[in-house]
């Protein structure tokens, strides 16, 4: 019986936890995540939450702590969207 008390919880508060995140940064994999900015981003957002870069014109430069030449990358972690950086 607390076993299955122990379990129940767990799943609880899995959900409360996903419901504690804003709407524009959960996810379920990877793929639903995307860069949050056109350029140097630094963050990541929901894809149906990404911004319209149509137009967006970026410079090459690598800066520090973003996604520029490939120093992270984009992933859904604990059901959140995040910019992982490589170590």
């Amino acid at each position: 019986m607390k076993k299955r008390i122990l379990i129940i919880s767990l799943i609880a508060l899995s959900f409360l936890a996903i419901a504690c995140t804003p709407q524009e940064l959960q996810c379920e994999q990877d793929s639903d995540c995307v860069a949050a900015a056109c350029c140097h981003a630094s963050s990541a957002v929901n894809k149906e939450f990404a911004p319209n870069c149509a137009g967006i014109l970026c410079s090459a430069s690598c800066e520090p702590g973003t996604l520029d030449c490939s120093q992270g990358k984009v992933a859904c972690v604990k059901n959140e969207c995040q910019v992982v950086l490589n170590e």
